[in-house]
């Protein structure tokens, strides 16, 4: 499909890396042209977008990662996701009025470290603290401060209060650092450097959470162990689209395509209000089940099988009104994410689709103590109410809109890619998936193709999970605007570029050509050689 692109699609015949800034874009592929492979460039890249992209992610955090392995010719998971504290329980944060979006009590034990630690462990061929390199000297000397990086911290000043670690960092003087100052952070760089050494994490942070007040003992932050899991995956078209299992709701994008495999998309005309339409109906039904199923497979049953079935896609297919637009609310009565995303292919053809978080922008603004950890707040992605599938419990893992999907073809890898944004994640994920396999699009031109986000009561991640029942559609789109009104969907149009999420992708070619593009939306950047 022809379709404009303003960035360059970046090609190379051996590694390739696109993440959302180009510091840690180049730190993968100085592993990779240094011999390392694939996870390998994933560590370093990870622990580079937690210095120069310390709004998103970070040691404080939480992560998935998604690696193809060339030599077992699988597909394996690393789910660095931390759990409700011990202590934190539903019924003490309904007595307390609800989960705060910010602050001590938004914090869970961070598992970024221990995903990476695992994947490195069993995937990885260099040396543990060699990939350390470029975050430490990121964080040390400091990284230039972009547009986005300022936007973000000026929109975040309630989260960043004065006099707080954070504040003195991300608004020094009480205002954004200026375009193109170094942002140092020298209490990261040395905590940087003692996990390169071995240093034990939990034993660095327990003690600058302590003295933060965030309710996070030892023991919650010893218990952090990853876990290592088997993708789930469906046929699309000529493919197969795999992705994270719970607890990520990666298997709503399965869900998504499965229903609109039954129809003839490219018939439909990329951009039509048939097409998207359908892509959203599609949508609201498979957030009805991530709603009812989506939690943490270690303390409940989730029915995959039956999710992933034909004959479930076939019911919700039916259901779907050409010519309405249902009303379909989460819960009864009527938050914004943020995250980072990256992906890597090495020589070997081992790829990496990984995605992690702090959650919201700068996540809870507490730092742990003198360690410079910029803690998520994560705990604000619980349920309270009993009975729902993700209803706070001590020691789970809470529902993660995290997912990192790879699609395969003959067996191999054809194209790895992902996004941060939520509840908006596996929406553009699967507008994505769409452009690749049934338009034809080349990775860039799908980066940079306008896209719409639907909005459900009831659906947004963060407590108390209110929301409303709007569809968000970039200028780009608004030809399809009339006729979508005309169905009853409630229609915002959004300036081009605007909409949410910043898609980074990699397409490998039989002739092992891989073609990798970044979303100008934030600080994205592709790199291949």
């Amino acid at each position: 499909m022809q379709m404009r692109a303003h960035r360059p699609l970046i090609m190379g015949r051996r590694g390739a890396v696109a993440s959302n800034h180009p510091v840690a874009t180049q730190a993968g592929l100085d592993v990779l042209r240094g011999g390392g492979n694939a996870a390998d460039a994933a560590v370093a890249v990870a622990l580079t977008l937690g210095v120069v992209e310390p709004h998103m992610s970070g040691l404080g955090g939480d992560g998935f990662y998604h690696v193809w392995d060339a030599s077992q010719r699988r597909g394996r998971v690393f789910n660095g996701c931390g759990a409700a504290s011990a202590g934190a329980t539903a019924e003490a944060y309904r007595a307390r009025g609800g989960i705060p979006l910010f602050g001590p009590l938004s914090v869970s034990a961070p598992g970024m470290l221990a995903g990476l630690g695992l994947m490195h462990k069993s995937c990885g061929e260099r040396k543990w603290r060699g990939l350390f390199g470029p975050a430490v000297e990121a964080a040390r000397d400091g990284f230039a401060v972009t547009h986005h990086l300022r936007k973000f911290a000026d929109a975040q000043r309630a989260r960043l209060p004065e006099g707080s670690r954070a504040a003195a960092i991300f608004l020094p003087d009480g205002e954004p650092p200026r375009l193109g100052d170094l942002l140092v952070q020298e209490a990261l760089a040395a905590t940087l450097e003692a996990l390169s050494g071995g240093a034990d994490f939990a034993a660095l942070l327990a003690p600058g959470a302590a003295a933060a007040d965030v309710p996070i003992s030892h023991a919650d932050l010893a218990a952090m162990l990853a876990e290592e899991l088997a993708p789930i995956s469906v046929p699309y078209r000529r493919f197969v689209v795999a992705q994270t299992p719970p607890n990520s709701t990666g298997f709503t994008v399965l869900q998504m395509l499965r229903i609109l495999e039954r129809h003839d998309l490219a018939a439909l005309g990329w951009g039509s209000a048939a097409l998207i339409h359908l892509m959203v109906e599609a949508k609201k039904r498979a957030f009805l089940d991530r709603e009812t199923w989506g939690g943490d497979p270690r303390g409940m049953e989730v029915p995959m099988e039956m999710l992933l079935s034909e004959a479930r896609a076939a019911e919700h297919a039916a259901a779907i009104d050409p010519t309405r637009a249902a009303d379909l609310p989460l819960k009864p009565t009527p938050g914004t994410g943020d995250t980072t995303y990256f992906c890597i292919v090495d020589p070997a053809g081992n790829a990496v689709s990984a995605i992690q978080s702090l959650n919201s922008p700068f996540g809870s603004g507490v730092i742990a103590g003198d360690t410079g950890v910029l803690l998520n707040n994560r705990m604000s992605y619980w349920h309270l109410e009993p009975g729902h599938a993700n209803t706070l419990i001590p020691g789970r893992r809470v529902r993660h809109t995290m997912n990192a999907p790879m699609i395969l073809r003959d067996g191999r890898p054809w194209c790895v890619l992902g996004t941060p944004g939520a509840d908006n994640q596996v929406q553009i994920n699967t507008q994505a998936i769409v452009g690749l396999c049934d338009f034809g699009m080349d990775p860039q031109q799908v980066a940079e193709a306008p896209r719409w986000t639907s909005s459900q009561y009831g659906q947004p991640a963060n407590w108390p999970h209110e929301g409303d029942d709007v569809l968000t559609m970039e200028q780009g789109l608004a030809a399809a605007a009339p006729a979508l009104q005309a169905m009853g969907h409630n229609i915002k149009i959004v300036p081009p570029l605007e909409g949410p999420c910043s898609l980074e992708l990699i397409r490998l070619l039989e002739n092992g050509v891989r073609m990798a593009a970044s979303d100008p939306r934030r600080d994205g950047w592709a790199g291949a050689f």
